[in-house]
């Protein structure tokens, strides 16, 4: 059965031809979406249908719905700069202090060994990336003079090698010159794997590359290991890209740097007064920003704690705050917030994001030389597929998309979603208890009582996610509905501060996975999303599999295995055209379905946030691959 929202519809419209794009621009815009979102999506949708450039790829086309040059083969260069409305006239910190809410509260700010958005964030206002993703898709310069491509030359016709060459003058905040071993640096440290504390997680996205020379100070020349359509995946978004300044690492990639979570240093618009993990950060402008009249704030709090619908009341509501990210809050309570404030909006811009339950393959019951859900002990209730399959029938979708979401968050059947030229056709989703216990029943679990069991092995469930109202009613509805089918469930919440944190030694987060199964959202961070399905992929002798022996940073934290997904992922990392990597894309995501490795439950928006009516909403806005925070050197309040 599958289910589509009003918005979903209407994309579905577009695709097909019912509509055109000032239409379809108009209803979504009708529906709440902001246009920048829909903007998005159109551009995906022309893409999809129409694509093709120099070298057969072209992501996203331009504002008027004709062809532009593609980030790979020919981008729109150093003219693509991100919103900055108002910020010509002002100077630094005359804005004042800008106060943001994020409730679940940030742990560290080093984003190479972040695992929660929250931590990303945190670090974006300090440590940058080399290129942004504007919120259509587009690559915009950042650290450098121009986006390179074929026809400017900084990028090879066959795409094994890209020059990157940095803007003049820049510094990192303690004063330091920003320059091209910088980069060199980075590659090294993020890929370097004899460490066994704080690995970074961005290592199978940068170890595509094989060489990084630092030709004079403003120069880096990348070869790649492999020609690849994403050559520029490493290097850009908040996510994957930030650059790390050599000399605080004393220029050494095995130095693990523990003072650069709490405190990095960074070229960004700010940088860190004071951090008190799971709690605050303070920020003051930082005074070496290569651009004099920038930021507007002269400080940044970003307060954590509470839940999302007590961040909604601060902005929306009482007006303590000026902004709240992340808001999963029911419909009806959001609803009624928005209807009566008068100080702030609630934005909600579609993207690519997956609210999920994740399958551990192996046991967390059993310990092996020292650690849990070892990866050569499998799970024997989750080995099974008729286990799997059973479950990923009795999960009710379209009650938790329209309970606890609303109607412009639909369900899905896929992990790759929100993107129509990554959208697989071949998969569907189904609510169907008869079918679901017929399944079991046919594997030999025999229902007992209540629980199943097979073996001598009962099926019984261990289900974590972190805290927060919304997920927890989840939790209830899909409890009701696996024992309607024998099997017994164990509900786990944990503090979001704790689920998401990185840490090596910190047995209740996600890269552990000390449970069975576990819930919660993330999203591509690139049009050619491989670091979204690296956590699929096992690696040469499983090394991506998060284990004690790699300090649990190995992405692949489901102990799944399969030799064809890994032989498709690879093949993924080399694709050299738009065309040849999407059909990988959805080849990998028909894999991952097909094995039930994850049970998808709604598309989520970018993100959902309130935001203050005084804040130039147009400098805040929010796309499908960057951290809310990409471009707060650019917010500001409204002028005039």
């Amino acid at each position: 059965m599958s289910q589509h929202g009003p918005y979903a519809t209407l994309v579905e419209s577009l695709k097909r031809g019912e509509i055109d794009r000032r239409t379809f621009l108009g209803r979504a815009t009708a529906l709440g979406v902001g246009f920048s979102a829909a903007v998005f999506s159109a551009n995906a949708v022309a893409v999809a249908a129409a694509g093709g450039s120099k070298n057969g790829f072209a992501l996203y086309p331009g504002q008027d719905g004709t062809p532009s040059a593609s980030p790979v083969a020919s981008p729109v260069a150093e003219s693509v700069a991100p919103p900055a409305i108002g910020t010509e006239s002002q100077t630094r910190g005359q804005d004042g202090e800008l106060r943001i809410i994020l409730w679940q509260a940030p742990t560290h700010a080093s984003p190479h060994t972040s695992t929660g958005t929250k931590d990303y964030l945190a670090g974006s206002l300090v440590v940058e990336p080399l290129m942004h993703y504007l919120p259509d898709g587009t690559l915009s310069p950042n650290l450098i003079t121009a986006v390179p491509s074929v026809e400017n030359g900084l990028l090879s016709e066959d795409l094994s090698t890209v020059t990157f060459t940095l803007l003049e003058g820049v510094l990192w905040s303690d004063g330091e010159p920003f320059t091209a071993n910088d980069i060199v640096f980075t590659w090294k440290w993020v890929t370097n794997t004899e460490r066994t504390a704080n690995l970074s997680g961005n290592l199978g996205v940068w170890a595509v590359i094989a060489n990084i020379e630092a030709v004079d100070d403003t120069t880096a020349v990348v070869t790649f290991a492999n020609p690849s359509a994403a050559w520029f995946d490493p290097f850009t978004g908040g996510f994957n890209g930030p650059i790390y300044p050599a000399h605080i690492f004393n220029d050494d990639p095995l130095e693990v740097g523990d003072s650069f979570l709490l405190n990095p240093i960074g070229t960004g618009p700010f940088v860190i007064t004071s951090f008190s993990p799971n709690d605050q950060v303070t920020y003051a402008a930082n005074e070496n920003y290569r651009e004099p009249n920038k930021p507007a704030f002269a400080t940044v709090l970003i307060k954590g704690g509470g839940d999302a619908a007590s961040a909604a009341r601060s902005v929306l509501e009482s007006g303590e705050y000026d902004y709240a990210w992340n808001l999963q809050v029911e419909p009806a309570v959001i609803d009624a917030m928005v209807q009566s404030s008068t100080i702030a909006s609630l934005v909600a811009d579609p993207g690519t994001s997956i609210e999920r339950i994740n399958i551990n393959f192996s046991d967390p019951n059993t310990e092996v030389d020292g650690q849990r859900s070892e990866m050569n002990t499998p799970n024997p209730r989750l080995s099974d597929p008729a286990v799997r399959a059973a479950l990923n029938l009795s999960v009710p979708r379209d009650v938790i998309a329209t309970e606890f979401y609303g109607e412009l968050i639909p369900p899905t059947a896929n992990i790759l979603t929100g993107l129509p030229s990554f959208e697989s056709p071949n998969t569907s989703w189904e609510f169907n208890i008869d079918k679901a216990n017929q399944l079991l029943d046919e594997a030999g679990w025999v229902l007992d009582g209540d629980v199943r069991s097979k073996d001598g092995v009962e099926l019984k469930l261990s289900y974590a996610t972190s805290i927060n109202q919304v997920r927890q009613k989840t939790q209830a509805v899909v409890k009701q509905a696996f024992e309607a089918i024998g099997v017994q469930v164990e509900l786990l919440q944990v503090d979001s501060g704790i689920f998401f944190d990185s840490a090596a030694g910190n047995e209740q987060n996600l890269s552990h996975f000390y449970w069975d199964i576990d819930m919660y959202t993330s999203n591509a961070a690139s049009p050619i999303p491989a670091s979204f399905m690296l956590p699929y992929y096992a690696g040469p002798d499983r090394s991506n599999i998060a284990q004690k022996s790699n300090g649990w940073a190995g992405n692949n934290t489901a102990r799944w295995v399969n030799d064809d997904y890994d032989v498709k992922f690879e093949a993924l990392q080399s694709a050299k055209t738009f065309d040849e990597a999407n059909a990988l894309l959805i080849e990998l995501n028909d894999l991952v379905i097909a094995n039930v490795v994850v049970i998808p439950q709604v598309n989520r928006p970018a993100d959902q946030y309130a935001i203050a009516n005084k804040l130039e909403k147009a400098n805040c806005t929010v796309g499908a691959f960057e951290p809310n925070f990409w471009n707060i050197a650019n917010w500001n309040l409204v002028r005039g």
